[in-house]
């Protein structure tokens, strides 16, 4: 069931919104050479712990892990696509990092993401890194009231397949509101003026996940959560959460 959120609704979203968008820049200033996945996550507990929010990922348990989420936030790692889970690794120079992460407060939840390098980037790195943040853009434009869900999904394809990267298939956006996963879902991928209908007050994840390989063929990593790309190549993941207003798509996940 798809819940069309108030104008109050929206207003306390754009709140839990700020939470993540802290946490995404408190990580990426703390995100250097020798610094751990774990340090990562505790920062983020301190921003949540500051702001009085929580985390809809801590114990979150969907069918397909074997086990509760262990942490805050995802951080995955080159390779890995999303849902990576932090731990001791230190990261080195150039590693392609990806932080995903979700604040709950006051009942309402906001959830985003953002890929970067940490130290000195490799050209092909940039080059995936400005497409995922153009698909991400795409797909935003097109959240408009009016539209069709399959718009969205639409953008983002045309924008990922042009540059020749690849789509986990299964895997993009959802519906949010009170629970970080909601009706309906957004595939990263689909046809324009087809599917759920565009209305004032839809809140929605719109997170594009591109594989550089050009491929679309992952796998998960034995820990039972981390998604990996087949051919060893890298990945990015962004994503915002945005609110359909008449006015045009408002991201609530904005500094």
């Amino acid at each position: 069931m798809v819940e069309i959120k108030t104008d109050a609704a929206l207003e306390s979203m754009r709140e839990a919104g700020r939470v993540v968008a802290n946490i995404l820049r408190a990580t990426r200033e703390v995100a250097a050479v020798g610094v751990t996945l774990r340090e990562l996550d505790e920062v983020a507990r301190e921003v949540l712990r500051e702001a009085g929010a929580s985390s809809p990922f801590l114990g979150y348990r969907p069918t397909f892990a074997p086990t509760p989420f262990p942490a805050t936030i995802c951080t995955s790692v080159n390779d890995a696509i999303v849902h990576g889970v932090p731990d001791g690794y230190r990261l080195r120079d150039g590693d392609l990092l990806g932080v995903d992460c979700g604040a709950t407060l006051d009942g309402w939840t906001g959830d985003a993401a953002t890929s970067f390098v940490v130290g000195t980037p490799r050209p092909e790195d940039a080059a995936l890194l400005r497409t995922a943040e153009a698909a991400l853009a795409a797909g935003i434009a097109a959240a408009r009231t009016g539209g069709r869900l399959g718009d969205i999904s639409h953008a983002i394809g045309r924008t990922t397949r042009a540059a020749g990267y690849g789509i986990p298939a299964g895997f993009g956006g959802h519906g949010i509101g009170r629970r970080m996963h909601e009706d309906p879902d957004v595939p990263n991928e689909g046809r324009p003026h087809r599917g759920f209908p565009l209305r004032q007050g839809l809140t929605l994840a719109i997170e594009p996940m591109l594989l550089a390989g050009g491929g679309d063929a992952f796998h998960t990593a034995p820990d039972g959560w981390t998604l990996r790309t087949t051919d060893g190549r890298r990945a990015a993941h962004v994503e915002h959460t945005v609110a359909l207003t008449d006015e045009g798509p408002w991201i609530l996940t904005a500094p």
